[in-house]
């Protein structure tokens, strides 16, 4: 593993190797940032874009509005309260997303990127699932309207590459046109699975709007919160026998670089972004010093149904396709327009890992009572590999 090994190698000879495996390193993010900011503005709009970032209070949307202010983009928030996001450079405009009053919000706004997610698993746990997906429904719509009655050139709607579905007989890495084919009726990709549909309507409808879903591998970084972020909190990484995990990863720092790119050079239909190759299990493994525990696959799904049947898991069992089959995609469209990314899958991997030794989320869920962090852990395969592990640990007192 070449590139891997050279990246480990120079983080080493910086003393910035942690207990974790790797960290990312300061300067190295600066130098290249600035690079990529410098190849996103040259060539192009002389000018700002006046662009508008919805939930631009949660931490996906700070994210990327604060890469979209730092690439020279004149940057408003829309959201029902304000927010720091930005600090003063960000202005902004207060409305339910859900309103009509949406399209004054609009009015002078080129383009609109539009979370349809968010990366805080606690928070989207808490509403209630048909109320969620209504929610994010009616979201969409209400935006796809508004932006054709103001004038807005270009949507920008944040999905996730998970809508490709994670399956055994995958390619790797997935081409952007391929087809959506996750099995989920239910939980947030179900949920992905209709917005995306919901874009395709409205592309038809509202031709003079270029509508583009932006599907990022698993989101790393600061406050991002999800059920691959929690996979990694487990005391055992959770292996299903039989099957050949692809680690990928996307910061949330190249994810707002990436929309950058994408509204200056005006991409889309769909544009898949994420650090390009991906992480096998064992080179995950060894990066992170993280042990696994092994599981057939008929138990680890049926004690993941038994535990969402149960009301303990508030996810279905089908996340588990998600840490056992790949969904690799190759950001070939933005690396054809220039972009690059910052961060590649180990640094990543470093981040997600010291994110979730040292984050706010890991510590509430760390003073939470056994039963109760099973339920928080809101990934089945945390939750699985806690039930795996404490059995495994049983085996091994009874044998002593």
């Amino acid at each position: 593993m070449p590139v891997l090994g050279g990246w480990f190698l120079r983080a080493a000879s910086r003393g910035r190797v942690c207990r974790f495996g790797i960290q990312t390193l300061s300067e190295h993010e600066e130098t290249v940032m600035s690079s990529q900011m410098d190849r996103v503005r040259s060539g192009r709009s002389p000018r700002p874009l006046q662009v508008a970032v919805t939930h631009a209070r949660s931490a996906l949307g700070q994210a990327v509005a604060e890469q979209l202010i730092r690439a020279g983009e004149q940057v408003t928030g829309v959201d029902q309260r304000s927010g720091t996001a930005g600090g003063l450079r960000l202005r902004w405009r207060l409305t339910d997303l859900e309103s009509p009053q949406v399209v004054d919000a609009l009015r002078g706004i080129e383009a609109v990127v539009h979370p349809a997610h968010g990366v805080d698993l606690r928070n989207e746990l808490a509403e209630d699932p048909q109320a969620r997906r209504a929610r994010m429904i009616r979201e969409v719509q209400t935006l796809t309207v508004a932006a054709a009655a103001a004038g807005v050139s270009h949507v920008v709607v944040l999905s996730s590459a998970m809508v490709y579905g994670a399956r055994q007989d995958n390619p790797v890495p997935l081409a952007e046109d391929s087809p959506l084919r996750s099995a989920d009726v239910e939980g947030m990709i179900a949920d992905l699975v209709e917005v995306e549909e919901l874009l395709d309507t409205a592309r038809r409808v509202h031709p003079s709007v270029r509508i583009t879903s932006v599907r990022p591998a698993a989101i790393v970084g600061p406050g991002v919160d999800s059920i691959i972020t929690r996979h990694f909190e487990a005391p055992r990484m959770l292996v299903l026998k039989g099957t050949e995990p692809h680690w990928q990863f996307c910061h949330v720092e190249d994810l707002g670089s990436a929309v950058a790119t994408v509204l200056h050079d005006g991409l889309g239909p769909a544009v898949a972004v994420g650090a390009p190759g991906s992480l096998t299990q064992e080179q995950v493994e060894q990066l992170s010093g993280l042990r696994h525990v092994s599981v057939a696959p008929t138990a680890a799904h049926g004690a993941a149904d038994r535990l969402h049947r149960l009301g303990v898991l508030p996810l279905p069992p089908t996340d588990l396709a998600y840490i056992s089959h790949p969904w690799v995609i190759e950001p070939v469209t933005l690396l054809e327009h220039g972009w690059r990314p910052a961060y590649d899958n180990a640094a990543c991997l470093a981040t997600l890992l010291e994110e979730a030794r040292t984050g706010a989320g890991a510590t509430v869920r760390r003073l939470e009572r056994r039963d109760a962090a099973l339920g928080a852990a809101g990934a089945a395969s945390a939750a699985v590999a806690v039930v795996a592990t404490a059995a495994l640990l049983r085996r091994r007192r009874r044998r002593t």
